[in-house]
């Protein structure tokens, strides 16, 4: 009887933590060149299925940032920077912690990645890693409760 109950509270305790092993959720997005905190991203599954994720700018903590993204060049060019999506058709690869396939969107330059998020430290952090052809630039971006 004892045991059922320590193997039921260990279960207990251990979904939570598989469970976070997602991307989806709320994170702080911090620049992994000045250390500052620039916003936070909400990441989501697209409610048209298909298991691909999307992330949009849900708050904007950096100061001097800018309203609009004028320097986007697609379908985003000139719309609010809060709210904008930047995240794009991640889906997850077979057997891993791993979500590819999707972009990345950098507001501040206007330029889109191809993306890789992989939960981290139990789902507590994410890393992005945005590529161009072999060169790659990789944040870690800290989940918020």
């Amino acid at each position: 009887m004892i045991r059922t109950l320590l193997a039921a509270a260990a279960l207990a305790l251990a979904l939570p933590a598989m469970a976070q092993m997602s991307p989806v959720g709320l994170w702080r997005n911090v620049d992994d060149q000045t250390g500052e905190t620039k916003g936070e991203i909400r990441i989501e599954a697209d409610a048209a299925g298909g298991g691909a994720l999307h992330g949009v700018i849900a708050k904007v903590l950096k100061d001097d940032a800018k309203a609009n993204c004028d320097a986007c060049t697609d379908d985003r060019k000139g719309k609010p920077v809060l709210g904008l999506e930047i995240i794009r058709g991640a889906k997850k690869a077979e057997g891993q912690d791993l979500w590819e396939g999707g972009t990345i969107l950098d507001p501040e330059n206007g330029k889109t990645y191809r993306l890789t998020l992989r939960p981290q430290d139990g789902g507590s952090r994410l890393q992005v890693r945005g590529y161009i052809g072999p060169f790659y630039r990789t944040q870690v971006w800290i989940r918020e409760p």
